[in-house]
């Protein structure tokens, strides 16, 4: 009755705390650890993973997001540096290592439901943002690069056809190439818009709050690009006001010429491709917006960019290099709007890269995919090919071990006013194709047309496309078969970004059977490696302190080699 104006959970704790106070066997200093990080998430009054940090100042009180004293006095709680640090250290028989994942995430990967409600979420949101700000000086004073994980680089041999290991950027510099040797890096990234992380702040819990604002983010991201150095930047989630006022103006100052291509709709985010003018210079631009206001399917706001490059160096021909930028939808129930986005992606390329000899330039397609190696989408990309005859939509992308969408995909996906056959190329394109090869007798077209509807009649579940890709990455380590990993937050660890590129006869690390119908084509020099999902939880999963995106670089070196 004495204390009513506190809450009662600030009295009940108050009264716990004196009556355990003097057992001795419930604090206990200890002074040397090597760390004094642990999660939050992994006790079973923590709804979600976060970090514990403390500060041990004059007025310090016991954080106001633990429950009740009884609730946890049989968890040995340890006090580690009591005077010199200003964590806490919470030893749990479950936990073997740092890296391990939080228990949010385990009940995830066990299939098990998280029981938090929506309304303790929210309370310790709140909570979770006190208690980082009231430490964020003592960590800054601490912020070294401890938390960082080194990538090397993969570099294949081209000589005896295995791939080597450096440590440093080292390539296999042969010089029996003729004089149009041209090497280039090509780098893939999802920056992550500071509007879409607000927006789905459930996917950041385990993060510290002053790390996800846009002032910290920033600085990382483009100390990022320039250490990695790419003469070719695909960037997805570029936030436009960011880009307008200081993403633009940075690269423009490390020689990058920037093209944009924002999201139609409300979303202020869009595509980038930026390439260095020492490298490069500019044939076209060519932005694809999946919106369509008079087909139903296509109401979502995604985007593309496909450029044209001419590089700068001598040859015998007029080479070129078409570069893809795209960021399909994410969700995983709409495969049928996934795969027409992918089919006008591919139209615009088909459109954009045949030379003058009927062939296609080398091709490089960059993005965030939203599908996961193996997936009817995936294999598409790579095979050329798809019969999705009977395929459920929601198993396009293979994101849901158990998909929710049941229904089953169209014959045809999409309707035929889009103007996109099932080869994946402009209609109209092909009716002057037909018409500059001689084909102007109208009873001949006629005739044409008939055949062409009958055989697509027949063809109506089968996708298909003229480009012959491979992968830069495999997707697992060969040595163990753990999946490769491109994205990592609270509630997933996945690859969805890729780069895909037309390889030239002769790489080792294209894919068998590539076709000879591209004008030369690239080989595939080296890679930076990927990470497994426990390396990165080591590291407090994306975002983090060095790494300011939930998805990571994807970055190849590449060859252009001409025919």
């Amino acid at each position: 009755g004495r204390h009513s104006m506190l809450p009662r959970h600030v009295q009940r704790l108050g009264r716990d705390w004196i009556a355990h106070w003097n057992g001795s066997q419930i604090l206990a200093l200890n002074s040397p650890v090597s760390s004094c990080m642990r999660w939050a998430g992994q006790y079973p009054w923590a709804s979600f993973p976060l970090p514990v940090p403390v500060d041990f100042s004059a007025n310090w009180r016991l954080p106001p997001f633990f429950g009740p004293w009884r609730q946890f006095q049989n968890s040995h709680w340890q006090l580690d540096n009591f005077t010199q640090s200003s964590c806490f250290h919470l030893p749990n028989p479950s936990m073997k290592s740092e890296g391990e994942e939080p228990l949010t995430k385990k009940r995830r990967l066990s299939g098990q439901h998280d029981t938090s409600t929506p309304e303790e979420e929210t309370n310790f949101t709140n909570q979770k943002e006190a208690v980082c700000l009231s430490v964020g000086q003592n960590e800054e004073k601490h912020s070294s690069k401890k938390g960082s994980i080194k990538r090397h680089w993969e570099y294949f041999c081209q000589h005896s056809r295995t791939m080597k290991i450096f440590e440093n950027k080292e390539t296999d510099q042969s010089n029996t190439e003729s004089e149009a040797k041209f090497d280039f890096t090509v780098m893939s990234y999802n920056i992550l818009s500071q509007n879409l992380l607000e927006d789905n702040s459930h996917l950041y819990k385990h993060c510290r709050q002053r790390l996800l604002i846009w002032t910290y983010r920033f600085p990382n991201i483009l100390e990022e690009i320039k250490q990695l150095d790419a003469d070719v930047l695909c960037l997805q989630e570029v936030q436009e006001d960011h880009y307008r006022r200081e993403i633009k103006s940075s690269l423009e100052s490390l020689g990058y010429h920037c093209e944009y291509k924002m999201r139609t709709g409300r979303k202020p985010d869009g595509c980038a491709i930026c390439f260095k003018t020492s490298k490069f210079s500019l044939i076209s631009s060519n932005p694809v917006e999946f919106f369509r206001h008079d087909i139903p399917l296509l109401d979502r706001d995604n985007v593309g960019l496909v450029l044209l490059l001419q590089p700068r160096f001598h040859c015998k021909t007029n080479a070129a290099i078409c570069i893809a930028n795209t960021h399909l939808l994410y969700n995983p129930r709409r495969g049928d709007i996934k795969l027409t986005q992918l089919a006008m992606l591919l139209a615009e390329i088909a459109n954009v890269a045949p030379q003058k000899d009927g062939t296609f330039c080398p091709i490089i397609i960059c993005g965030d995919f939203n599908s996961v190696p193996g997936s009817p989408l995936y294999r598409f990309i790579k095979e050329g090919k798809l019969n999705y005859e009977g395929l459920a939509i929601g198993k396009v992308s293979g994101q849901e071990q158990f998909p929710r969408g049941q229904r089953i995909l169209p014959i045809p996906i999409w309707p035929k006013k889009l103007g996109i056959s099932q080869n994946c190329v402009y209609e109209i394109k092909q009716q002057q194709k037909e018409e500059n090869a001689g084909e102007k007798l109208e009873a001949a077209k006629l005739d044409n047309t008939q055949e062409i509807v009958i055989a697509s009649e027949k063809l109506s579940s089968k996708l298909q496309h003229h480009f012959k890709l491979s992968s830069v990455y495999s997707h697992y380590f060969p040595e163990t078969g753990i999946p490769e990993v491109t994205t990592c937050h609270s509630r997933s660890a996945v690859t969805v970004d890729y780069i895909f590129y037309s390889a030239a006869n002769d790489d080792i690390a294209a894919q068998p059977g590539a076709e000879d119908s591209f004008h030369g084509g690239l080989k595939l020099l080296g890679r930076l490696a990927l990470l497994t999902e426990k390396d990165l939880w080591t590291v407090n999963g994306l975002p983090n302190e060095n790494n300011s995106s939930d998805h990571l670089p994807l970055l190849a070196e590449f060859r252009l080699i001409e025919r």
